[in-house]
């Protein structure tokens, strides 16, 4: 009997299941590696895959080039120097170390690593060089301009330095400086530990002082710290330029008379002090060492802070407006060349508040293009009318202009979007594989709506339906959208796989978009980009199949030029039948001298313009994405508006097989091109404080400008509406501008005096009014208007007595009988809410005519909207009508105007029926002529109106507007029939 063995047999068995368990975790740990790896290396693959099907894969291997090359050249720049010291230091390290009392540490450090050093330096050394190295790559942009960038042809006032060092170099550069002294800094540290362990350095009491050796190694890295920050200080004087001390964003007068000098003057300490420790190497101890760096600190509290700070408040603050004027006026200058509003035109704008009927007359086409249907309020009337499927939705609407009859005419356009999240099935083969496009777009004139109040479709249906007597040079041959807005999730999940055995939902495709997927290595790399197993394994793809990834225009513009920035607001526009949209490209700079930087207020989520702070913007790329192929072309567009833009000419030479000259852009393209509606806004927030120009009045900003408030758009069910404090949008017109010949198409937003944050009395007076135009030989101009007068002695004085559009709001809420039929129409049992559309003021020779659309909803989220009051308002006065036409005949009886509704009059609206196709009686007419029967009937009606609003719903709402529309005939003939009695 040997028991006493089973113990080690079972410690036996123990080992075995512990080595077994470290064994499964490693192989664990490394499938988990190898994924991660597969994955990574699949999505490199697909990337290159995807951008040599767009023709660009040498311009994607050249940026992967450069970040792996600055990668490299900094990981290998760390890793000789880290190397080089901590070998220098084992070189000089004493052979015989005596033991001491408190180094235990260096004692079991030099038995464990014993003959080991190199290796332990190579590994130390590599380890610190990868993260030295991977912050690197980040800096391609700023390597790019370094390398690319040229002039600007300007210099800055202060240093006499071309523009083109500020943007180019300047940021690579203070890169370096900054990398080069963290560098130094932790290979300093790294020396001393090594010294420390190695024996050479003890702590203070515990033994011999530091050789020379070792002292002159401490010192040389001392005195290269010096240097690096001398030239950092060097580069202070550039970047003093862009200081926000202030009160406005330059070098001002503090900055050039102390903290300017004071910088030189520390910059001279750095390189004594650089010399001092050179010096020191061969004295004694520390001592002059410590000296010089507490010398260097105390300078650096005194002349870089505290000899500025007394300048600052002891002269500066007592007569600031006098000392910082000639910074100040450096400030407006280059703010105003950095955003492009150097070149605005100014011009007087003579109010008049009477407009007459004869300036209506005279500007009949401006008046017939006035537009009533509201892109943010009618996107889900376009659904509701024009989606035609479930699974099709009009994600967003876009204004633009079309000729219709001749005329070019403003529209409002929207994409028939895919919406995968309504699909009919969430099934994979249906998300990728059935249901892979949306369809066609819905055009309407932006002018007219039928006659129960909807949009006028010129374009729209499936299959598509144009009507060709308005639009007969408009044709859509290819209407399927398999690139557009919103078809890409965050995670690529949107991605459709075309050309399979399977049959898509409409159209097979026939392009050659996207990646050919051909083959099992393909599918597979795809597979694991996407995380899904079903490309390797389903039996519908084959040799002819293609994966179309990266479907929203944005990203797909922002994958092949991520050195851009992107509007928030891409547009289609139909060209030779297909559908192309058009998307604005930005260059974006922070290091422009005397520049002040762009907070981003005003800009919508989904900006490009929100990803990074801005001093210096211009819209220099026009990117054209053809929805059916996903092909992009990027077009350079900066001479467009005057001058030529060093940075994106930079990029361009960067990658030249990226653009394409404004001049081979297709003509039908050009004719479309807006004034983007970012940049407006940019330039627009910027002007409100910078149309200043004298820098006395810029410092008191007395006569500063905010973009006006708008007007609320929801109306409380007493009538009354609420101000939200936001400030209106820009918005297209298709308008003639004063003191010219003929209509254009132009972006507009006014403006009304500055109200400090919080007041609770904001300013509503129109000081001005600035448009973009859009047309292509007026392309990129800028003009505002400034509201003038003529003074008592004949000269032209600023008016400040004109009503802003926040006025005007109010006085057309609380016109008489508006404020009763509004709460008759924002019903109170909750069946409909009243909408109130865009308040667009629209400049007519010496006066302003504001319209205003309004429309009725279902209470429910995403109700249809129709329009059934518009609203005009002229100087003091205000009228209403079920058109624009009735509106304007009220307001202006003797002008001669035709609107588009002109040809389809406003009727009583037919009830809703199962079966459009079904006739629909409309309803008797009102008869009789006694006027007292009639108002009485009419009163009836309306109570009847009232009670069926009151039972809610579609039908109910319906029949609301019938009765309504009855009743108000009925009391128009009892109003001629008292007129006709009327003596005399």
């Amino acid at each position: 009997m040997r028991i006493p063995q089973i113990g080690p047999r079972s410690r036996g068995r123990r080992g075995f299941a512990g080595r077994g368990r470290s064994v499964a975790v490693v192989v664990a740990l490394g499938l988990v590696v190898a994924m991660v790896l597969l994955r990574a290396g699949a999505r490199l693959y697909t990337d290159f895959l995807w951008h040599e099907a767009l023709g660009v894969s040498d311009a994607w291997q050249r940026l992967l080039g450069i970040q792996g090359l600055l990668s490299f050249a900094f990981a290998a720049g760390f890793f000789v120097l880290a190397y080089a010291n901590l070998a220098w230091s084992d070189r000089i390290a004493p052979e015989i170390v005596p033991r001491r009392n408190g180094d235990e540490v260096v004692e079991r450090y030099r038995e464990l690593v014993g003959g080991r050093k190199r290796t332990v330096n190579l590994i130390s050394a590599g380890v610190f060089a990868l993260f030295a190295g991977a912050g690197a790559a980040s800096q391609w942009q700023n390597w790019v301009l370094f390398r690319f960038g040229g002039s600007f042809g300007q210099k800055d006032p202060l240093n006499k330095t071309d523009l083109g060092f500020y943007v180019f170099r300047l940021p690579f550069l203070s890169y370096v400086v900054s990398w080069a002294f963290a560098a130094v800094m932790i290979v300093l540290v790294l020396v001393a530990m090594n010294h420390y362990l190695n024996g050479a350095i003890h702590l203070p009491g515990a033994g011999a002082p530091a050789t020379v050796a070792v002292k002159g190694h401490i010192s040389v890295l001392l005195a290269v710290l010096a240097v690096i920050k001398a030239a950092d200080y060097f580069l202070d004087r550039y970047r003093l330029t862009m200081s926000n001390r202030g009160v406005v964003t330059g070098a001002l007068y503090t900055d050039v008379n102390a903290t300017w000098p004071a910088t030189m003057l520390l910059v001279l300490v750095s390189l004594l002090c650089a010399a001092v420790f050179i010096a020191n190497i061969r004295r004694r101890g520390w001592g002059l060492a410590a000296i010089s760096i507490g010398i260097w600190m105390l300078m650096a509290l005194i002349a870089g802070v505290a000899y500025p700070a007394a300048v600052q408040s002891l002269k500066v603050e007592a007569k600031e407006s006098a000392l910082e004027s000639e910074f100040i006026s450096r400030n407006i200058a280059s703010t105003r060349q950095a955003f492009g509003i150097d070149g605005v035109k100014e011009r007087d704008f003579n109010y008049q508040a009477t407009l007459s009927d004869q300036a209506i007359t005279d500007n009949a086409s401006t008046v017939s293009n006035i537009r009533l249907l509201d892109p943010a309020v009618i996107p889900p009337t376009f659904t509701t009318l024009q989606s035609i499927r479930d699974y099709y939705r009009f994600s967003d609407l876009d204004v633009d202009r079309y000729q219709f009859d001749g005329e070019q005419t403003e529209v409002v356009i929207g994409a028939r979007d895919l919406d995968q999240s309504s699909l009919p099935r969430q099934t994979w083969e249906a998300k990728h594989l059935s249901y892979t496009h949306g369809f066609g777009v819905a055009m309407a004139p932006a002018n007219a709506v039928t006659r129960d109040g909807k949009p006028e479709f010129a374009i729209g249906d499936i299959p598509v339906k144009i009507d060709s007597d308005q639009l007969p040079d408009v044709t859509l041959d290819q209407p399927e959208i398999y690139f557009g807005e919103g078809l890409d999730a965050a995670d690529e999940k949107g991605y459709a796989i075309v050309g399979t055995s399977l049959k898509e939902e409409g159209e097979q495709y026939r392009g050659k978009g996207g990646v050919a997927i051909d083959s099992f290595v393909r599918q597979a790399a795809f597979a694991l980009r996407m995380g899904e197993l079903e490309p390797v394994i389903s039996d519908y793809i084959g040799d002819e199949s293609r994966i179309l990834f990266i479907r929203d225009i944005k990203q797909r513009a922002s994958a092949l030029a991520p050195f851009l920035q992107w509007d928030t607001d891409p547009y289609p526009v139909l060209v030779d039948g297909r559908i192309n949209y058009v998307l604005d490209g930005y260059t974006t700079s922070e290091s422009m001298p005397y520049s002040e930087r762009y907070d981003g207020a005003g800009l919508d989520v989904g900006s490009g313009l929100l990803e990074r702070p801005f001093n210096y913007v211009r819209n220099s790329v026009k990117a054209v994405i053809d929805a059916y192929d996903g092909s992009v072309d990027f077009y350079l567009t900066d001479e467009l508006y005057g001058a030529k833009d060093p940075i994106v000419r930079a990029y361009a030479s960067a990658f030249p097989e990226l653009f394409s000259p404004v001049s081979e852009m297709p003509a039908v393209i050009r004719e479309h091109l807006r004034y983007p509606e970012d940049l407006f806004r940019v330039q627009t927030s910027m002007w409100g404080r910078y149309h200043l120009e004298d820098p006395a009045d810029f410092y008191k900003q007395e006569d500063g400008w905010d973009v006006a408030q708008n007007p609320p758009a929801d109306v409380r069910q007493n009538g009354t509406t609420a101000s939200s404090g936001e400030r209106i949008k820009p918005y297209y017109l298709q308008m003639k501008l004063p003191t010219e010949q003929s209509d254009e198409f132009v972006i507009f937003r006014p403006f009304v005096p500055h109200t400090r944050p919080g007041s609770p009395n904001p300013k509503k007076q129109l000081n001005a009014f600035m448009v973009g135009r859009s047309d292509s030989d007026q392309y990129g101009t800028l003009a505002v208007y400034t509201m003038t007068e003529e003074g008592p002695d004949g000269t032209t004085i600023r008016n400040t007595d004109v009503d802003g559009p926040l006025s005007v709001h109010e006085r057309i809420v609380s016109s008489t009988g508006l404020s009763e039929r509004l709460t008759q129409l924002n019903g109170q049992s909750g069946a409909s809410k009243v909408k109130l559309g865009n308040l667009l003021m629209v400049p007519i020779d010496e006066g302003l005519l504001y319209v205003r659309p309004i429309y009725v909803a279902g209470e429910a989220a995403g109700s249809a909207a129709q329009l059934r009051i518009v609203v005009v308002a002229a100087g003091d006065e205000v009228e209403t009508g079920d058109t624009l036409a009735e509106a304007m005949g009220k307001l202006f009886p003797t002008a001669e105007i035709a609107t588009r509704e002109d040809s389809n009059p406003p009727t009583t609206d037919p009830p809703e029926t199962d079966d459009p196709a079904d006739p629909v009686d409309d309803p008797d007419p009102p008869s009789g002529d006694d006027p007292a029967a009639l108002i009485s009937e009419a009163l009836g009606l309306f109570e009847e109106a009232d009670a069926s609003l009151r039972k809610g719903g579609a039908e109910a709402l319906s029949e609301y507007q019938t009765k309504t529309a009855q009743a108000q005939q009925l009391v128009r003939q009892a109003e001629k029939l008292l007129a006709a009695d009327a003596p005399g």
